[in-house]
């Protein structure tokens, strides 16, 4: 039985780390069991298949994302909603630029493009809620429902933002990546994010209220 729960440690591990470097298409069981020291047949014991590997995987990266969810949606309880999204994203930015989520951020790059069918657990389970979340963070700031096209954009916007940071060869080049990620650095980013941000929200809200006198005044 331990031998058992170490070789199936073993091979998620060696597929976290081949997956997030070339994507599950370009990965063979063979080289899995190889990187893992384990019989060709142990992903199949374990796991079903490679497919059945892979959601595994990529499972453990939604955990993650949606622990960060979690301290994000902590963050900012029972404070004013100005507070509520300044706190949020300082909580998101501080995770997400921890030197152990690299190996989430590159899962996530490849799923996102060259997609498996686990693409939509991803979705639904790891990122929907957080962005249902800043939805309402903007939604409360704006005083609008959810639904309001000015929300789903403003929330984009942040959004944006935020992944302008994560670690890959693109934000590399551009300049983008933290290195080293200091405590202050990662501050820093985080408190520009969010003064920016809550900036656009407000102007936003402030854009909004002529048309809305506009269309009284016509009716």
């Amino acid at each position: 039985m331990k031998r058992d729960a170490a070789t199936r440690a073993r091979l998620l591990a060696a597929a976290e780390r081949l997956f997030a470097d070339r994507g599950f298409k370009k990965v063979t069981v063979r080289e899995i069991c190889r990187a893992a020291r384990a019989n060709v047949a142990a992903i199949n014991y374990h796991f079903g298949d490679k497919l059945g590997l892979y959601r595994e995987v990529l499972r453990s990266a939604i955990d993650r994302m949606r622990a960060t969810t979690d301290a994000v949606r902590e963050a900012g309880e029972g404070r004013a909603p100005e507070e509520r999204l300044l706190r949020s994203i300082e909580t998101f930015v501080t995770r997400i630029l921890a030197s152990d989520s690299d190996t989430v951020h590159k899962l996530i790059h490849r799923e996102i493009n060259d997609p498996t069918p686990a693409l939509d657990a991803l979705v639904e389970q790891g990122l929907r809620p957080r962005i249902d979340h800043m939805a309402r963070l903007v939604s409360d700031l704006l005083e609008a429902p959810v639904a309001d096209r000015r929300v789903l954009r403003c929330v984009a916007s942040i959004q944006t933002q935020l992944t302008a940071y994560f670690p890959n060869p693109i934000t590399t080049r551009l300049g983008f990546s933290v290195v080293p990620r200091t405590p202050e650095d990662i501050r820093s980013i985080a408190g520009h994010i969010a003064a920016f941000s809550l900036g656009g929200v407000r102007a936003a809200a402030a854009g909004s209220k002529p048309a809305r006198r506009a269309k009284r005044i016509r009716g």
